[in-house]
């Protein structure tokens, strides 16, 4: 076995994950731990400045509810979540973190963050629920607030620490082990309550971007279902891993459309100047009552733009040219201030960019495309699996206790394993938090987790032979190559072992052909499913064969693990759920309509480790009264 250092690491709290939710439990539970006298270990796969979906920036606070002017109350954004996810969706959850997530944005803002005011001090909405800010910074001023509040406390933060497996005693989860990726060291870490982190899951699928674009994405290339498998292998409840989510951006550097569409107020056209969500409005009434009220799902204005390219009249356009014209000609009558008025718009259509994807700037100018003079060509992207933004897939976690609501068994954010919490794109069924919500649940989870240490935590009891078999397993690819290298002339082509970019390749063809990918046009079947599942079952023999010649090929093929678990749990899920309910997301060709009376329930899904049997579940949906 490959030589590497045992560092072993004793806590209280486990916060896995450096992103927002992280931050916000970190920020959270580090108050209430200097109260207890508690110690706090934060570990971050990078580093915690730049860590998670927000690494490089937003433009936009997505999630602000605005109750202290009047705005929305809780149950307005109840009903657009519910709305939205065509009506799956966890209330309970939902609610917890709307009637919290206000205080976390005025939190951002003291902490230094730029949010955009009127001449009236007012926030500036890009739409309902969103707030444009000044935000290339956003991540660094929400980590230095995390970083401060665990050095007060006294807790930790280890970096550049790549967590793979849980670390269990019975159904109680008491640590994680993982692997720096700077240095030859292997880390035990041990807990009485852990909190998962770790971000959602790209490159799942084949990626629109191949070739020299490989890598780029519209969510972070570096999720790779880290959540998802450590809560799977943990043997928690899942929920809604059948849903994916599939944004439209502008294609091929995958600029956001949100501040175009909602802000700029452009329409979306295709290359015929159809504008699709006009032509194609008859369709919303085949999935009534979701189609027919407002707004409409995200899902459903995909589909109606998808239907536009099934039938040749491809590519689609926002016509940004147009919705600077617009805004514009308020000013025709004086020239001064409308030449001022249009470079005001110019530069905001660029720092939309420059905030947070700055590829999209770089492609427009390689492309020789300005906004006000041009429309710009838009697609949907490939499947991504989030629960933070539009989508919902992550574990099954406890309501809050002051909710009458089913779901309670344990303390908030409590999966169904012992002493194992999730937030983020950690947890299912609590979509449409984005940043300030993600930190709002991190925050839940934080103050949950340490109450849980304080009522019920046990000093963990890590088997040492478990440990050490852990270590063995996590190190085997470098192992494998170290033994086979010399067998071949090229080290890339060998029969005893597959490298993980060859593996990552044939997961993503698997789940682009058979599970519903862009070459599939996001249609998949029973029969292409059960397909896919029979070329799942021979990857999975393969995993076991991923060689690494270095700690990054090692990362790379545990990313690669990661990915080819949720992808599994995915395709179960699809199988199980016999309905299609987000066209636009994808399509079940098969059973083509939505089916209210046998489907309106969440599909959960649980895996045991020790018999290698999946179990699948439905959950009733729970409404809140009068909502």
């Amino acid at each position: 076995m490959a030589n590497f250092e045992t560092v072993e690491v004793n806590t209280d709290l486990l916060i896995l994950g450096g992103g927002f939710s992280a931050c916000g439990a970190a920020t959270e539970a580090a108050y209430w731990a200097k109260k207890n006298g508690l110690k706090i270990t934060l570990v971050d796969k990078a580093a915690l400045d730049r860590s998670g979906a927000v690494a490089m920036g937003l433009s936009a606070i997505n999630q602000y509810v605005g109750v202290r002017d009047g705005e929305n109350t809780l149950e307005d954004y109840v009903r657009y979540v519910r709305q939205d996810l065509m009506g799956v969706s966890r209330e309970d959850l939902v609610y917890n973190i709307a009637r919290h997530v206000d205080s976390t944005v005025h939190m951002f803002e003291k902490w230094g963050l730029k949010i955009w005011t009127d001449e009236n001090g007012k926030y500036v909405h890009e739409g309902r629920w969103q707030l444009m800010i000044n935000g290339e910074s956003y991540k660094i001023i929400v980590a230095e607030a995390a970083k401060n509040a665990l050095a007060e406390a006294g807790g930790e933060i280890y970096e550049r620490i790549f967590i793979v497996d849980p670390l269990m005693d019975g159904n109680r989860c008491v640590g994680a082990v993982g692997f720096s990726i700077r240095e030859e060291k292997f880390y035990v870490f041990k807990a009485k309550a852990v909190i998962t982190a770790l971000g959602g899951a790209v490159h799942v699928f084949r990626p629109r971007s191949v070739g020299e674009g490989f890598g780029r994405s519209w969510y972070p290339p570096f999720n790779s279902g880290s959540s998802a498998y450590f809560t799977i292998q943990a043997g928690a409840e899942m929920t809604c891993q059948e849903v994916r989510f599939i944004p439209i951006r502008f294609k091929d550097a995958y600029g956001p459309v949100g501040a175009w569409f909602l802000l700029f107020q452009s329409r979306a056209i295709s290359a015929e100047g159809g504008e699709y969500m006009s032509v194609r409005k008859d369709e919303l009434n085949n999935w009534a009552p979701y189609g027919l009220a407002k707004p409409i799902p995200a899902n459903l204005r995909n589909y109606l733009g998808m239907l536009d390219i099934d039938e040749g009249l491809g590519p689609l356009y926002m016509e940004t040219d147009e919705a600077i014209q617009n805004l514009a000609n308020k000013f025709k009558d004086d020239p001064k201030a409308f030449k001022k008025k249009m470079k005001e718009l110019e530069s905001e259509a660029w720092e939309d960019f420059l905030d947070m994807t700055i590829s999209q700037a770089i492609l427009w100018a390689s492309l020789n495309v300005k906004p006000e003079e041009k429309h710009s060509e838009i697609a949907a992207c490939e499947p991504y699996f989030i629960g933070s933004h539009s989508g919902a897939s992550g574990a099954w976690v406890s309501g809050p206790e002051d909710l009458d609501t089913p779901y309670k068994w344990g303390y908030e954010n409590m999966t169904t394993v012992d002493a194992l919490f999730a937030t983020g794109d950690a947890t299912g069924a609590s979509s449409h938090k984005f940043s300030s919500g993600s930190h709002t649940e991190g925050r839940i989870a934080g103050k949950a987790a340490i109450k849980y240490i304080i009522e019920k935590g046990q000093d963990p009891t890590v088997d040492a032979a478990k440990v050490e078999e852990l270590k063995a397993k996590i190190l085997a690819p470098l192992d494998i190559y170290e033994e086979h290298k010399d067998e071949t002339t090229d080290p890339e082509v060998n029969v005893n072992y597959i490298m993980p970019r060859q593996f990552l390749h044939r997961l993503q063809k698997i789940m682009d052909e058979y599970a519903g990918g862009v070459t599939a046009a996001f249609k998949t079947s029973k029969a292409l499913l059960e397909r896919g599942m029979e070329m799942m079952e021979y990857l999975r023999e393969d995993h076991t064969k991923m060689a690494a010649r270095d700690l990054h090929e090692l990362m790379r093929a545990w990313e690669n693990t990661q990915r080819m678990w949720i992808a599994e749990s995915h395709i179960r899920t699809m199988l199980f759920r016999e309905e299609t309910r987000w066209p636009g997301y994808y399509f079940r060709s098969d059973t083509p309509t939505m089916d209210e009376d046998n489907w309106k329930c969440f599909a959960n899904c649980t895996y045991d480790i020790a018999s290698d049997q999946w179990e699948m579940s439905k959950k009733e949906i729970w409404n809140i009264p009068g909502v």
